[in-house]
């Protein structure tokens, strides 16, 4: 798959998850084969405003060639100097979200609730577009807000320049519930000449097989599927890794400690932990430890065992 200039190494790429998709997360993925990581939801006026939590949130791995990052707002404006940021610099491709449903954001008129103003949702990739001086933009969305418009949406974001566009097969109205409608993704393929990747409910390989074959998407991008366990772009790739759970943990924690200190360190990694133990014969016993270590010593001891 290609976006822009940059050939992918490969067409599975790992979602923008909001306090998911930390340095370590990403870097593991790309280890495993990922072809493409982004950066969390990372907001436009915080970049204005130099807020030091959202400047830490533009860290970039070595391993993270080509270096994607996502932003949000909804004023063309602030995209527009967003853009040229320093700190925005370094990436080579930029995601605009027009997908987040939860409420603080879509009361702002950001997120989901850009598919309700396609207006102003392609002012904001033309503003993004001449700011980024000739990087690709793209454009992460859902099928709509409470009925199915994407397959026009995207046409539009198109006709805006968007160099790509991901959907993820759900309507803002049915937030993460019920499943995601891979047929409707598919009206968005045969709707627009531009790469676009697939998202929703792939949780395997099979998944990442059916999906392809369903929506005849260029790419497919998993969220949740990967949490605690990256192996999941290598099974796509058709390897069979030998997955070193201590070895990747540790890595991650140390890039967190690194990042955020140890306390945020703690926490951010209890939700890869807690999937990663699900179906193990000691699991709730471990998720159980997980959810109520309060010190990185606790979490420490709790890599040690996988």
């Amino acid at each position: 798959m290609k976006i822009g200039p940059y050939r992918l190494q490969s067409d599975a790429v790992l979602a923008p998850m909001a306090g998911v998709s930390d340095l370590g997360f990403r870097t593991l993925a790309r280890r495993y084969g990922a072809g493409l990581t982004y950066t969390e939801m990372v907001s436009v006026c915080g970049l204005m405003h130099r807020n030091k939590q959202t400047e830490v949130l533009t860290l970039v791995a070595p391993c993270e060639t080509p270096a994607a990052i996502q932003l949000f707002g909804s004023d063309p404006d602030i995209f527009f100097r967003a853009a040229g940021h320093e700190a925005v610099a370094k990436f080579d491709i930029i995601d605009i979200n027009m997908g987040c449903p939860v409420p603080k954001v879509v009361s702002r008129g950001e997120g989901s609730a850009l598919m309700k103003d396609a207006r102003r949702a392609q002012d904001i990739v033309r503003a993004t577009i001449e700011g980024a001086k000739g990087k690709p933009v793209t454009v992460k969305m859902r099928l709509g807000w409470d009925s199915v418009i994407a397959p026009e949406f995207a046409r539009q974001m198109q006709e805006a320049g968007a160099a790509a566009v991901t959907v993820h097969g759900r309507t803002r109205k049915q937030l993460y519930t019920g499943r995601a409608d891979w047929e409707a993704i598919r009206q968005v393929v045969e709707a627009v000449d531009v790469p676009v990747i697939a998202n929703g409910d792939v949780k395997t390989a099979e998944d990442y097989r059916a999906i392809k074959a369903t929506t005849g998407a260029d790419g497919v991008m998993i969220a949740r599927g990967a949490v605690g366990h990256t192996s999941l772009f290598a099974e796509i790739l058709g390897q069979t890794p030998e997955v070193d759970y201590k070895a990747d943990f540790t890595l991650q924690l140390s890039l967190l400690r690194q990042t955020f200190g140890d306390h945020v360190a703690c926490m951010l990694l209890k939700p890869h932990l807690i999937a990663a133990v699900s179906g193990r014969r000691n699991a709730k016993e471990l998720r159980l430890a997980v959810g109520t270590a309060r010190a990185i010593e606790e979490i420490e001891a709790i890599v040690n065992l996988l």
